[in-house]
């Protein structure tokens, strides 16, 4: 099979010949681990997903630093991130909308709509795997974040003044655009993205969630849907409270920190439903465990999430202190499966 063949096996639960592999890096893995210890890691595990990468120089004109060097990075929204660790990324410490008077000047990357559809197909064409949407593009709560401030945000939640709804939909309809474009392009799923989980719960109440953010992910898998495309979700932190909802709207793979949350009651009520897009333990086990802790983390979610017919992708991501030793073990336990 070819990679872009085995993962839409797996996630339509239709027995891939093996589990697909994906590998995230953090280019603080290659500053620890050298470069050479993780372009290897990538040679002995091929990967099956990627994102086909086509220059947008309008785009990157409203782009100024970088955003993974010590200083400052500020993003095509305007967004400033305060890097003080090279190779991660920063935070937003001075938000665009302190005060909702702020709103007005508000301005949208247009820049990014504007996809070299052609140059985009044609990676598709020479690229077997199976490609997905710019990652990290598609969020509305973390962007709403960075405009007006996490802790702002956390205010306007508990009051819901009308404001919040302004900016939330003027995000919202930016967010369909984009996915509309990327959704007539050939890349196999658009990938959507929002940290909703802390360690032991979700962020905001899951009604207050499904009141006012599950519609906007419905319209965004809707129109990937009517395009044909799978819809591809990552979330950090414990969110065993939306699964269902994801699940509901048309979410086909996520990615979460399953080790936040209870294994085995993720595989009795959601296995065989939705395909588990990783990971092992980021936090604890890939940086500070052994190898054997880390074939018996598999060994968990093989245990309670993998199905032969698919469900499961072997994905890991090398962020600081991971080990290339564990992530190795790791994929050396899938690959017995």
């Amino acid at each position: 099979m070819t990679s872009r063949e085995r993962v839409h096996r797996c996630i339509e639960f239709n027995h891939p010949d093996r589990v697909p592999r994906d590998l995230w890096t953090l280019p603080i893995a290659e500053l620890q681990n050298g470069t050479e210890a993780v372009a290897a890691l990538r040679r002995r595990w091929p990967v099956d997903i990627g994102s086909p990468v086509v220059p947008n120089p309008a785009l990157e004109a409203t782009r100024s630093g970088s955003f993974y060097e010590i200083g400052q990075y500020r993003d095509e929204w305007g967004c400033v991130f305060d890097n003080i660790q090279q190779g991660v990324i920063g935070e937003v410490k001075d938000p665009l909308i302190k005060e909702w008077e702020d709103l007005d000047k508000l301005r949208l990357p247009v820049e990014a709509l504007a996809l070299d559809r052609d140059a985009l197909n044609q990676c598709c064409r020479t690229d077997d795997r199976f490609l997905i949407s710019e990652f990290g593009a598609t969020r509305i709560f973390e962007r709403m974040q960075f405009l007006r401030g996490s802790e702002n945000l956390y205010v306007d939640l508990a009051e819901e003044p009308p404001e919040l709804l302004v900016l939330r939909d003027r995000i919202h309809q930016f967010n369909c655009d984009f996915v509309e474009a990327w959704a007539k392009t050939d890349v196999d799923a658009i990938s959507l993205m929002d940290d909703w989980g802390s360690q032991i719960s979700l962020l905001i109440s899951p009604a207050q969630w499904r009141r006012l953010f599950k519609p906007c992910y419905a319209e965004y898998c809707r129109i990937a849907r009517d395009h044909g495309k799978k819809v591809v979700m990552h979330s950090d932190g414990h969110i065993l409270e939306i699964y269902e909802d994801l699940i509901e709207i048309g979410v086909n793979a996520i990615n979460s920190q399953i080790f936040c949350m209870d294994i085995a009651e993720l595989g009795r009520r959601f296995a065989g439903r939705i395909t588990f897009w990783g990971e092992i333990d980021r936090q604890r086990l890939l940086p500070f465990g052994t190898p054997d802790e880390v074939r018996a983390a598999v060994a968990q979610v093989i245990k309670h999430l993998y199905r032969p017919e698919g469900g499961v992708i072997a994905q890991l991501e090398l962020g600081a202190a991971a080990k290339i030793e564990n992530a190795d073990a790791a994929y050396a336990a899938w690959a017995a499966v």
